[in-house]
């Protein structure tokens, strides 16, 4: 039982220190000095996080990211730059909590405590970089109070009973891992998005487009797909937002063939080969969205399903009302757009 119980401790502190390190050993380490907590002989190396300079150094460290936690995209590139630290001050942590253990018992721990603080670490990112897609700092705000609350409640959770905080890390860590492509999978285009709005020029219409042309292996794609031998009258390069019979963030193309302007098809690479989603879109209702990371064309289906989404980087804004105005059928301006 004690084994366990120095386990939870190690493997709760390393998931708190994934979401903030230096909040973690500051509270650990102020509450050993101000005796707010008794530790036990087998925790006695944790008493290092007592030392002056650790809590001062800490404390410090955790004033600059208090602040920086809070500003849209600057907590992101904080972020960035702590998915080394925190992982490996998290293992420093479990081991220092394991004491004097087995080297196979110690170098396990430290793994575990570092793969887990690397999950809560992404949860972290990923839950940033979703609420920077809105200009406003409310939200990051929210969610950085949030997180610090969390791991004081977590801290305390594990001085009162670290099984408990044990089982509630690996509860944590198995949901992070399921939705771990998805996260990955988002992370990876809300980087691609702001990228693409910082270093490209906007389009001015379709015929403007780089690659407005499916690649060879979409279209092989397409064909296998749809048995048609029309020719494709536009295609538009964006990400999948979500709907029926498609996952979000998937990087592709919405695409129009000659004569079918009662259907739109959306072609994507995937991991397993490709994806083809074709929309039966005669009296749909569309909007086009501008946003402040990507534009966002909506597609309300007259049947009642769930309506798709799709997003277009920033500087494909013209287009994306252009390729909307295309499906309604009529023509729509810049002037015209729903601004979002």
């Amino acid at each position: 039982m004690q084994e366990l119980s120095l386990l939870g401790v190690a493997l709760g502190l390393a998931s708190l220190a994934g979401i903030n390190l230096y909040l973690t050993v500051f509270v650990t380490g102020l509450a050993i000095r101000m005796d707010w907590v008794t530790l036990s002989p087998a925790l006695h190396d944790l008493s290092v996080l007592s030392d002056p300079i650790i809590i001062g150094v800490a404390g410090f460290l955790y004033l600059i990211e208090f602040f920086a936690d809070k500003i849209p995209w600057i907590d992101t590139a904080w972020d960035s730059v702590h998915t080394f630290i925190r992982p490996v001050g998290a293992a420093a942590l479990a081991v220092a909590a394991l004491g004097n253990t087995h080297p196979v018992f110690e170098i396990v721990a430290a793994l575990l405590a570092g793969g887990m603080a690397l999950t809560a670490h992404v949860a972290k990112a990923g839950t940033r970089l979703a609420a920077n897609t809105s200009p406003e700092p409310f939200s990051n705000i929210g969610l950085s109070l949030a997180e610090d609350g969390v791991v004081c409640a977590g801290l305390g959770l594990i001085a009162w009973n670290p099984i408990v905080a044990l089982v509630l890390a690996v509860v944590f860590t198995g949901v992070v891992v399921t939705i771990l492509p998805k996260l990955l999978r988002g992370i990876r285009a809300k980087l691609w998005l702001a990228w693409r709005k910082l270093n490209c020029p906007p389009e001015d219409d379709l015929e403007t487009v780089p690659g407005q042309r499916l690649s060879r292996h979409g279209e092989l794609q397409l064909r296998r797909s749809h048995a048609s031998t029309a020719a494709i009258e536009w295609a538009v390069p964006c990400l999948s937002g979500g709907g029926p019979r498609i996952g979000a963030n998937l990087p592709g193309s919405l695409v129009c063939l000659q004569g079918e302007t009662d259907r739109l098809f959306f072609v994507a690479k995937s991991l397993f080969g490709g994806v083809v989603l074709e929309m039966d879109i005669a009296g749909a209702e569309v909007s086009h969205k501008a946003g402040f990371l990507y534009d966002k064309i909506e597609i309300i289906h007259r049947d009642g399903s769930p309506k798709h989404q799709f997003l277009f980087e920033r500087g494909l804004t013209k287009v994306a009302a252009e390729v909307a105005g295309r499906i309604q059928g009529v023509a729509v301006t810049p002037a015209q757009r729903v601004e979002g």
